[in-house]
């Protein structure tokens, strides 16, 4: 059981890195959904039911609904994916 609490963890930590280093708002909305569905697994696995259901409807909901907006107005064709080198630069924060 603790090994799959820290592998909810680590997704959370990576899919919070995700949305906060990808300059693509197409991408950034995966690391959300990654994020948001490990945090409610780990509060889960705490025992809490009320919690992850209201963070699931609330949070994940209204995110969605902006980055909805914001990739209609991005309308990049080719979007920066997470194998450039811009963006590893941002999730290692060297730029």
């Amino acid at each position: 059981m603790i090994e799959f609490v820290l592998f909810l963890g680590l997704c959370f930590v990576l899919g919070g890195l995700a949305v906060a280093s990808n300059p693509s708002p197409y991408y950034g909305v995966l690391g959300l959904v990654v994020a948001a569905v490990a945090g409610c697994g780990w509060l889960v696995s705490l025992g809490v039911s009320l919690v992850p259901l209201m963070l699931v409807m609330v949070y994940l909901g209204g995110m969605l609904v902006v980055f909805v907006y914001s990739v209609s107005l991005a309308a990049d064709p080719y979007p920066e994916a997470w194998a450039n080198w811009s963006v590893v630069g941002y999730g290692l924060g060297v730029q």
